[in-house]
């Protein structure tokens, strides 16, 4: 199983974690067992983030709920085991789905279905995960 001894981290609002990453509005922030937060990442939670169990997220990525600079605003939800590559972006209103991987450098403007590979600027769709691939991801969190 991934991350066997996993004990949720102490957030404060605002603050960064023993684990240098950030969160602002905490109270919004829903976290999910045995996620994996980079360092240097930032949640802006203003209008809601949820990640599921077993998220990974890596450093250097911004999850944004409210977007300041076009007023966008909206719940940010990422699926169970989906794994978000470093420096990438997710803007407000987005959900990715289950499994999905979002390669590194990514702008995610728009839900992202489960079970595939998407990357880029924006973000899309590359491929659709191999049921071995499915397997394989699922196995590492049983």
């Amino acid at each position: 199983m991934r991350f066997p001894n996993w004990v949720a981290p102490e957030i404060e609002n605002g603050k960064p974690t023993k684990y240098n990453w950030l969160v602002q509005y905490k109270e919004n922030l829903t976290l999910g067992d045995r996620t994996d937060i980079g360092a240097f990442s930032y949640i802006n939670a203003k209008h809601g983030v949820i990640l599921e169990d077993f998220v990974q997220i890596g450093s250097h990525c911004s999850i944004y709920s409210l977007s300041t600079i076009d007023s966008r605003e909206g719940p940010v939800v990422l699926k169970k085991n989906c794994r978000i590559g470093t420096h990438s972006a997710v803007m407000p209103n987005v959900t990715v789905g289950e499994n999905t991987i979002v390669g590194a450098f990514s702008y995610v403007t728009k839900d992202i279905p489960k079970n595939v590979v998407a990357f880029g600027v924006p973000v899309r769709v590359i491929r659709t995960l191999t049921p071995d691939e499915i397997a394989k991801m699922e196995e590492e969190i049983q």
